[in-house]
């Protein structure tokens, strides 16, 4: 079948264009670096800002002794009994104020659960969490309240961030499940209500514990 003129011209065009490699018009957009303008604030304040806009509760601590006796005021105050917690460094650190966290603990039956978290995001207020944890891939959702105990050297500024630094904490094999929380567990899916805790806890804690880095 012969080609009219017009389409033999079209396809040489779009041969021409395959066999040429075409500069990119705009190559910062291409996900090379982050869209967004660096943090003109310490990132741990910036941390606390989104988080509470999304309702979620955050308590600086200047070390791992505040933070214990913060949580035990916090459970004592809310009269929570139940604490499930798999990961043993947070089991360790809890010996220390005599408070009981339980790994046989049925989650479903727990008042609260405490975690740790992968990295900390500074520009939306999310916490990163992971398989590869202790606590597993249910501990921060399953719970009412999900409490995460966390570091100031695990802030970063935005989510292109935190997976760089996942890939390189796991550079050969990458966790099954990579969570983004970002505060309560919240929906508007019905006439456009929204109401927290359906899908998640209706709490969630930051403890942010100051490394001096």
């Amino acid at each position: 079948m012969k080609l009219s003129q017009s389409k033999e011209n079209i396809l040489k065009k779009i041969r021409k264009a395959l066999s040429e490699s075409t500069p990119l018009p705009f190559p910062q957009s291409e996900g090379s670096s982050s869209v967004y303008v660096p943090s003109q604030q310490d990132l741990e304040v910036q941390f606390a800002e989104e988080f509470s806009k999304l309702q979620g509760k955050f308590i600086f601590c200047l070390d791992e002794g505040e933070a214990v006796a913060q949580l035990v005021s916090l459970f004592q105050a809310r009269k929570w009994e139940k604490i499930f917690c798999r990961e043993p460094s947070l089991q360790k650190l809890f010996a220390i104020g005599s408070f009981p966290l339980s790994a046989a603990l049925e989650l479903a039956d727990c008042d609260a659960s405490v975690t740790t978290c992968e990295t900390l995001v500074a520009r939306t207020g999310t916490v990163v969490m992971s398989a590869a944890q202790a606590s597993g891939r249910t501990a921060s959702v399953y719970a009412p309240v999900h409490i995460c105990i966390a570091y100031t050297n695990q802030l970063v500024y935005d989510l292109r961030d935190s997976l760089v630094a996942l890939k390189e904490k796991y550079p050969f094999n990458l966790p099954s499940l990579i969570t983004f929380a970002s505060g309560p567990s919240r929906t508007a899916d019905i006439e456009k209500t929204l109401v927290v805790g359906v899908h998640g806890p209706k709490e969630v804690y930051v403890l942010l514990i100051d490394t001096g880095i």
